[in-house]
C-alpha cells in the first residue's frame, strides 16, 4: 500500500470515528462501484449519510470541501444509487450527502463536517 493510501485510510479512520462519537451509526466504509466509491455510509437518525472524506496537508490548491467538484459530487451520487440498488431496504430512507474535510497532522487531523453539502439533482 502506497503512503497515500495509507494516509487517506487512516485519516477516513479518524473521520468515521469523529461521526461515531458525534452520535452517528456506522453502515458502511469504502463501498466500491466501477462509478465511484462511497467512503462512508451512516445513518444520522432515521436519515442515510453518504459521506465523502477529503484530506488536504495544506489550503494550496483549496480546501477539502472545494475539491468535491462537479464531477465528484455525480460519481459519488451515482454510488449512492448503487448502494441504495443493493439495499433496498434503505431505498425509502431519506438522504444526505456530507463532506469531511481534514486538515493538519495526518496521524491526529482537525475536521470540519459539512452536513448537507451537497443535493443530488445539484450533481
Amino acid at each position: 500500500m502506497s503512503e497515500a493510501r495509507r494516509r487517506g485510510a487512516g485519516v477516513e479512520a479518524a473521520a468515521r470515528t469523529h461521526l461515531l462519537r458525534a452520535g452517528l451509526r456506522e453502515v458502511a466504509a469504502n463501498a466500491g462501484y466501477r462509478l465511484g466509491e462511497l467512503d462512508l455510509v451512516m445513518r444520522d437518525g432515521d436519515t442515510l449519510v453518504f459521506v465523502e472524506v477529503r484530506y488536504r496537508a495544506s489550503d494550496a490548491h483549496g480546501s477539502g470541501a472545494e475539491s468535491v467538484d462537479r464531477g465528484k459530487r455525480r460519481r459519488i451520487v451515482r454510488a449512492a444509487g448503487l448502494f441504495l440498488l443493493q439495499h433496498p431496504a434503505m431505498a425509502e430512507d431519506w438522504c444526505r450527502f456530507d463532506v469531511v474535510e481534514a486538515s493538519g497532522d495526518p496521524a491526529s487531523p482537525d475536521f470540519t463536517w459539512y452536513r448537507d453539502a451537497f443535493r443530488a439533482d445539484d450533481a
